[in-house]
C-alpha cells in the first residue's frame, strides 16, 4: 500500500499557490457576487481614489494587507469595523472595465451568486462603487484550498464522503435555482475555519435563462482534466450533466490523489475522457466503484443525476441535511443535531436543503411544544397606531399588518402551515414565530415572511405578519391571494381597530 501511493500520478503540472494568494489570484480573476444593491457616493476622504493599508472605506471597512492583484483589479483584506469582521474587498477601476467590455459580464455574475447563497458556497456580502471605482465585498475564507491536502495525499474515505457530500449539496442548490457552474474543480473548493467546502469561481456558470430553448450550452468552457466528453464534442452538451461528471472527478481525486484522466499531452487527455479510460484503485469500495462507473458514464443520457447519487448508499453514509434560510439579506443556519423532529417539522418545504450540519439559532418544533405567546405592554399597544407607529424609526422599511384573533394559538399556526404546503413554501418555526419561505429565488432573495402572535388578553392575540425577503410585488399578489383568505377566517378585529377599544 506505501508504495501505491508514494508515486502517485501528478495532480497538476503545476504547483499549489499558498492559501492567501490562491484567494487573491481568485478574487482577481472572478467577479463576485452581490446581496445587496450596488451603493454608489461620490469620492470623499473615506472613500480614497487610491486605497491603501489604514485606509477607511465607505466608513464601514478598514482596509488592510493587499492579499493580490490582476490586471482589472487589487484584493486587500480588511475588517468591518462594526463587527470586527474580517472580510476579503476586490477593488477594480471602472474605466478599465469599461473599456475591457467586461461591464456586463460582472454585472452577470454577481447577479447569479446573488441567487446561490448556501452554506457551501462563498459569500458575497456586498457591492458599492464611486464615480471610478467598484468595491465587491467577499467572504474571507481562511481555511485554504481542498487542492493543498489532496497534494499531500489521497484523503481517507470518510474524509472524502463529508467533502463530496458538501459539493453536491451546493451543486444540487445551484441547479435547483438554474445556475451551472461548468468550472468545477479542486482549486476552486475552499475550505472555511471548520473545515467545510465553499464552492467559488462562477465566472463560467450560466443560468437558465441564457440557454437555448432545448436547455442545450454550445460554449466550449472549463477546465481540461475536469471536461465531461460531450462538452469536447462541441455539440451542445447538458450543464447539469457536464457538472455532474466534474464532481466525479473530483471524488476520483480526492479518493485515489490523482486525476482519473491524465497526460502531457491533452489531446491524449481528451481521448482519454472521450472514451472513458480509467481505472479505480484497489482501495475503492465496490460501493463506491460502483458510483463512480455510473457519473464518470461516457453517455449523459445514462450518466446518474444529481438526485440519484444522493440516494445512493455511498453518499447516504453519514449524510444530514443542512437547514437555512435568509432572513434580512443574510443566511442563517439551523442547528439540526438536537432535532429529532425534522422529518415532521419540515414536511411541509415543498423542497428540501441540502448538506452536512449545521450551527444556528432557528429550530423546529412541534406545535404542541409552542410555549404561551409574549405579552404586550403599552408602549407595543400604542404603536399599533398608523400615525403613531415609531417602528420606521428603528427598522429598514418593511412591509406588513396586524390582526386580533381569538383563535388558538396552535390554530393559527396550522392554518399557516396549511396556507405553505398549498404553495409548496418551507416553514420554519420558533416558539411564537412562524417563518414561510418561497421556493423561487429572486434577485432580492425568496419571498419570506415572517408571522409573530403576541399575548393581548388572555383570550386574545395579536398576528403580525411582514415581509423579510423578496419583492413586494410578488409578496402582495400571495397575501392577496393566499394569506388574507385564509387568515381573515380566524381574525376578530383589526388592530387598527382595537387600539380605540383599548385605550380608552
Amino acid at each position: 500500500m506505501a508504495q501505491v501511493l508514494s508515486s502517485p500520478v501528478p495532480l497538476l503540472a503545476m504547483t499549489s499557490p499558498k492559501p492567501l494568494q490562491f484567494m487573491a489570484s481568485l478574487l482577481a480573476r472572478i467577479v463576485t457576487k452581490d446581496t445587496k444593491k450596488v451603493i454608489t457616493t461620490p469620492e470623499s476622504p473615506r472613500s480614497p481614489k487610491t486605497p491603501q493599508a489604514g485606509s477607511i472605506l465607505m466608513d464601514k471597512y478598514e482596509l488592510g494587507k493587499i492579499l493580490g492583484h490582476g490586471s482589472f483589479a487589487k484584493v486587500y483584506l480588511a475588517r468591518n469595523i462594526n463587527s470586527g469582521e474580517n472580510v476579503a474587498i476586490k477593488v477594480m477601476d471602472k474605466e478599465k472595465i469599461v473599456k475591457s467590455g467586461l461591464a456586463g459580464h460582472i454585472k452577470r455574475e454577481i447577479s447569479i451568486l446573488r441567487r446561490v447563497r448556501h452554506p457551501y458556497i462563498v459569500h458575497l456580502l456586498e457591492v458599492m462603487a464611486t464615480k471610478t471605482k467598484i468595491y465587491i465585498v467577499m467572504e474571507y475564507v481562511r481555511g485554504g484550498e481542498l487542492y493543498d491536502k489532496v497534494a499531500k495525499g489521497r484523503l481517507r474515505e470518510g474524509v472524502a464522503r463529508r467533502y463530496f457530500q458538501q459539493l453536491i449539496s451546493s451543486v444540487a442548490f445551484c441547479h435547483s435555482r438554474g445556475v451551472y457552474h461548468r468550472d468545477l474543480k479542486l482549486e476552486n473548493l475552499l475550505l472555511d475555519d471548520q473545515g467545510n467546502v465553499k464552492v467559488s469561481d462562477f465566472g463560467l456558470s450560466v443560468v437558465s435563462e441564457q440557454l437555448r430553448q432545448d436547455g442545450i450550452c454550445k460554449t466550449f468552457c472549463g477546465t481540461p482534466a475536469y471536461l465531461a466528453p460531450e462538452v469536447l464534442t462541441r455539440k451542445g452538451y447538458d450543464a447539469a450533466k457536464a457538472d455532474v461528471w466534474s464532481c466525479g472527478v473530483i471524488l476520483f481525486v480526492l479518493m485515489a490523489g490523482y486525476l482519473p484522466f491524465d497526460d502531457k499531452n491533452v489531446l491524449v487527455m481528451y481521448k482519454k475522457i472521450y472514451k472513458g479510460q480509467f481505472r479505480c484503485p484497489k482501495w475503492f469500495s465496490p460501493e463506491l466503484t460502483e458510483l463512480m462507473a455510473r457519473i464518470l458514464d461516457t453517455n449523459p443520457e445514462t450518466r446518474i443525476t444529481i438526485q440519484e447519487i444522493m440516494e445512493h448508499g455511498w453518499f447516504k453514509n453519514g449524510f444530514k441535511d443542512v437547514k437555512f434560510y435568509i432572513e434580512n439579506d443574510k443566511l442563517c443556519r439551523e442547528d439540526d443535531d438536537d432535532n429529532d423532529d425534522d422529518d415532521s417539522s419540515s414536511w411541509s418545504s415543498g423542497r428540501s436543503s441540502t448538506a452536512s450540519e449545521g450551527d444556528a439559532d432557528f429550530e423546529m418544533k412541534r406545535v404542541d411544544s409552542m410555549p404561551r405567546p409574549a405579552s404586550l405592554n403599552a408602549f407595543d399597544i400604542i404603536s399599533f397606531s398608523s400615525s403613531l407607529d415609531l417602528s420606521g424609526l428603528f427598522e429598514e422599511g418593511g412591509h406588513g399588518a396586524r390582526f386580533v384573533s381569538a383563535a388558538p394559538v396552535t390554530k393559527i399556526v396550522s392554518k399557516l402551515e396549511e396556507i405553505a404546503k398549498a404553495v409548496r413554501f418551507t416553514v420554519r418555526k420558533k416558539d411564537w414565530s412562524v417563518r414561510l419561505e418561497g421556493c423561487r429565488e429572486g434577485a432580492k432573495g425568496p419571498l419570506t415572511i415572517k408571522v409573530e402572535i403576541f399575548e393581548l388578553t388572555s383570550s386574545l392575540v395579536v398576528v403580525e405578519v411582514k415581509k423579510k425577503g423578496g419583492f413586494i410585488e410578488e409578496y402582495e399578489e400571495f397575501c392577496n391571494k393566499e394569506l388574507r383568505p385564509e387568515l381573515e377566517k380566524l381574525m376578530h378585529y383589526k388592530a387598527d381597530d382595537v387600539e380605540e377599544a383599548i385605550l380608552c
